[in-house]
């Protein structure tokens, strides 16, 4: 399906979520791209890239990991589908001793979405955050948009500053 260009104006209805009146209320321009989700997909990032037409390494997953030494400490990832995280890099982004990926249930309760459908945008609980430096080469990456079946396309340094978020090589 080919995107719905979305500004300050907001998306439609069936494009509402938390993420994207996130990115409406910041005025931040963003393409709004929705497919049919097959629910036995298993790699949902390269489902999408694939029914979006999109350069895979442009299409970014968001993954929840917890930093914390004595207690838990959430904080977020976001690395292209085409790779994974590399959970010490991400550690020494965040300045942890050690990272391991959140349990899912964790991930949902945290941020208010599903796994499948966690964007880095909008979550419940704001967390640090770290976009892998590989989205600089691009003038716009995918994001989970809130929901499986829908992507939000945005300039990488807008993600970064609507999120406090920071550029560092934590994919592998």
């Amino acid at each position: 399906m080919a995107g719905k260009k979305r500004t300050a104006g907001g998306a439609d209805q069936a494009g509402s979520t938390p993420a994207t009146r996130a990115l409406t209320a910041a005025g931040v321009a963003y393409t709004l791209r929705s497919y049919e989700h097959d629910p036995r997909a298993t790699s949902y990032g390269l489902e999408a890239a694939e029914a979006l037409g999109a350069e895979p390494e442009r299409v970014f997953k968001t993954l929840l990991v917890d930093v914390g030494s004595t207690r838990s400490e959430l904080a977020v990832g976001v690395v292209p589908v085409t790779g994974m995280l590399d959970l010490k890099a991400i550690a020494a982004a965040l300045g942890a001793k050690r990272a391991v990926l959140a349990e899912a249930a964790a991930a949902e309760r945290s941020s208010g979405y599903v796994v499948g459908g966690i964007s880095p945008l909008g979550q419940k609980t704001r967390l640090r955050t770290v976009l892998d430096e590989t989205a600089m080469l691009f003038d716009t990456i995918l994001v989970s948009g809130g929901r499986r079946g829908l992507d939000v396309e945005l300039a990488p340094d807008d993600l970064v500053r609507l999120l406090g978020a920071t550029y560092a090589d934590i994919a592998r």
